[in-house]
Order: C-alpha cells, then sequence, then structure tokens
C-alpha cells in the first residue's frame, strides 16, 4: 500500500501560514512577472479565477471582492516544502518526492489504521509548517 501526499493550493496555503488574517478570504498567487494567476485559494476559485488567468482580466473582482493578491516567493514555498518532506520522512518508511508540493510515501508494515495514519500525517505537518 502506498500513500500520497500532496498539499492543497500550496503556494497560497504558504502565503496563509505567515498571514492567518487571510484564512477564509480569496486569495491568489501570480507568476514571475505577474503576469497570471499561477496558485489560487478555495474561495478564489468559487469567484471564478483560474489557473493562469491574466492578473489585468482579474482586477475588477480583485476590488470587488477583496482578493489578495500575492507575488510568488518562490523561497518560501521551497522552505515550506522541504519542511513538509522533512516531516513525511520521518513518519514513513521511504518517500519519494513528485514535485514541490507532493510526495509518494510507503505504508508497508503500518499496523495503525490507515486512515487514521494518513490524519496523523496531515496534522503533524501541518504543525510543523
Amino acid at each position: 500500500m502506498y500513500g500520497l501526499c500532496d498539499c492543497n493550493n500550496f503556494y497560497a496555503s504558504c502565503q496563509r501560514v505567515f498571514r492567518p488574517d487571510l484564512v477564509g478570504r480569496p486569495m491568489v498567487v501570480l507568476s514571475n512577472n505577474d503576469g497570471c494567476v499561477i496558485a489560487r485559494s478555495n474561495e478564489a476559485k468559487a469567484l471564478g479565477i483560474r489557473m493562469g488567468h491574466p492578473y489585468f482580466q482579474i482586477r475588477d473582482l480583485e476590488k470587488r471582492h477583496n482578493v489578495a493578491v500575492f507575488s510568488s516567493n518562490f523561497n518560501l514555498y521551497g522552505d515550506m516544502s522541504r519542511r513538509v518532506i522533512w516531516t513525511l520522512r520521518r513518519m514513513v518508511p521511504a518517500a519519494e518526492v513528485y514535485s514541490i508540493d507532493e510526495a509518494f510515501f510507503d505504508l508497508h508494515g503500518i499496523a495503525e489504521p490507515l486512515d487514521d495514519y494518513g490524519r496523523r500525517i496531515g496534522r503533524t505537518i501541518r504543525r510543523n509548517t
């Protein structure tokens, strides 16, 4: 049995770690040159903001719905990714990183019910990040 650790809305979630006032508020992260949306909170998705949406096309939504807009911060996202993977690797027999916010992990030999174990992994990663 294998598991998948996939962080939700990763870049947006990383921004919220240091800005808890943004929880529940629509939020987007823009590409390197601030041209396009590369990450969205669930609240921003609900407004119809698409991945790759040009920023200039959502400025009216930004004002009407108080959307928080961030330039990308790849140093932050890399650091948070390392924290996630460090925590995961201490909790599972083996892990294989797939992307900045995803890793597959081995569940062989885990005696705890896997749904409970998965929730514990998630809680621990949230606490450690």
